[in-house]
C-alpha cells in the first residue's frame, strides 16, 4: 500500500555552482568551460571539473548526461569545441602518450586479451607498451595476480579477469587511472577484493576517477561525487555533502492497522509505504513528524530514522535540474 503527495526535496543550490577558479598546476584533471556538441546536440555545456592528486572521484549521471563525452575528452579520444582541458598540467593527448593515464574500460574486448596465453605473458606485453613500467613483482602484487599469474587467460573467472584488466591499466605506472563500471557482474566478495586493491593503489598518491551505476558503492568508495545531468555539472562535493543537500529523512517503524491517509496528514510527510506491519515514511522534517506521531498517540514501535541515501540525492538533484530547464 503506497500513498504519496508532492515530494519534499530541497537540494542545496550552492552545489550546482562548481568552482572554476583553479590552477592547472594544482590539479590532476582540469576541465575549464568545456563545451562539446554533436550537430544540434550539446553533450557538455560550460563544464568545470577539477580533481586533485590522491582523490578518488566518482562520475555519476543518468543516461545521456554527458559522462561518456567527458570520459572521451579525458582520454583524448575526442576534442572539445570550447574550453580547456588539462591532465597532469598538459593536454590529455600528451598525458596519455606519456603513459601517465591508465584506463580500465567496461568491455574486456576493448583490450582483446588473446586466448591460450598466460596472465604473466599479458602483463609482460602491457609493460612493454610504456617507457617506465611498474616492476613486474609490484604489478603482480598490486593487481592481486599472484595466485593465478601462470594460468591461461581463457581459464580465469570473471573476478580474475577484472584483476587482469586492472593490471593492464596500471602496468605503465600511471598517475591517473580511469575505471568504467569496474565491478559490474562481480559478486560481493570480488567487489570487496577489488576496492581493497584500489585502496592499496591510491595509497601512494595515485588519483582515481571512476564511473559506476552502483550508488552504494560510490557512496562507500569515493572522496567526491561529480553529478552530471543534461551536459551540466549539477553537484560536486563529498558523498556526505551531496546527501545532506536533500532535505529528507526516512522513518521506519512497526504499527498495526495503519491508515496511510492519516500518516500523510502528518507534518513534513511526502510519502508513505506500508509493508504488512512495517511502515516507511519519507519526511522533509523528521523531528516534526515524530512529534506528531507521539502527539496523536499513534501506536508505533521500533522507530528508526535514517538520512537520505546517495540514490535519493541523485534522483532529487537530477529531477530539480530537469524542472529548471
Amino acid at each position: 500500500m503506497v500513498g504519496e503527495r508532492l515530494p519534499g526535496l530541497a537540494p542545496n543550490l550552492d552545489l550546482m555552482l562548481p568552482d572554476s577558479d583553479v590552477s592547472s598546476t594544482e590539479h590532476v584533471v582540469l576541465f575549464e568551460g568545456i563545451f562539446k556538441r554533436y550537430g544540434p546536440v550539446t553533450a557538455l555545456a560550460d563544464v568545470n571539473i577539477s580533481v586533485q592528486r590522491g582523490e578518488t572521484v566518482v562520475l555519476l549521471g543518468p543516461n545521456g548526461a554527458g559522462k561518456s563525452t567527458a570520459i572521451n575528452l579525458l582520454l583524448a579520444l575526442t576534442e572539445p569545441d570550447e574550453g580547456r582541458i588539462r591532465v597532469l598540467s598538459v593536454p590529455p593527448r600528451e598525458a596519455v602518450a606519456a603513459g601517465k593515464v591508465g584506463a580500465m574500460l567496461q568491455s574486456g574486448s576493448a583490450i582483446g586479451f588473446p586466448n591460450g596465453v598466460s596472465v604473466m605473458e599479458v602483463m609482460e606485453l602491457a609493460r612493454k607498451l610504456y617507457p617506465r613500467p611498474l616492476d613486474m613483482d609490484i604489478l603482480i602484487e598490486l593487481a592481486g595476480l599472484g595466485e593465478f599469474a601462470y594460468q591461461r587467460i581463457d581459464r580465469l573467472s570473471g573476478g580474475q579477469i577484472q584483476r587482469v584488466r586492472f593490471g593492464w591499466a596500471i602496468a605503465g605506472d600511471p598517475e591517473l587511472i580511469f575505471l568504467d563500471e569496474p565491478t559490474v557482474g562481480l559478486d560481493v566478495e570480488s567487489r570487496r577484493a577489488f576496492w581493497k586493491m584500489m585502496r592499496e593503489f591510491t595509497g601512494s598518491g595515485k588519483t582515481v576517477l571512476f564511473a559506476t551505476h552502483y550508488l552504494e558503492e560510490a557512496d562507500a568508495i569515493a572522496d567526491r561525487v561529480v553529478l552530471l545531468n543534461k551536459g551540466k555539472v549539477v553537484a560536486d562535493g563529498s558523498p556526505t555533502t551531496i546527501k545532506a543537500s536533500v532535505n529528507q529523512r526516512t522513518l521506519r517503524f512497526n504499527m498495526e492497522d495503519t491508515s496511510v491517509e492519516e500518516l500523510l496528514c502528518l507534518p513534513g510527510v511526502s510519502h508513505v509505504e506500508v509493508r504488512g506491519k512495517e511502515v516507511l515514511i519519507t519526511s522533509t522534517d523528521s523531528d516534526e513528524t515524530v512529534r506528531a506521531l507521539c502527539a496523536n498517540q499513534l501506536p508505533f514501535e521500533d522507530l528508526e530514522v535514517v538520512g537520505a541515501a546517495l540514490e535519493d540525492a541523485f534522483v532529487a538533484l537530477t529531477a530539480v535540474e530537469s524542472e529548471i530547464n
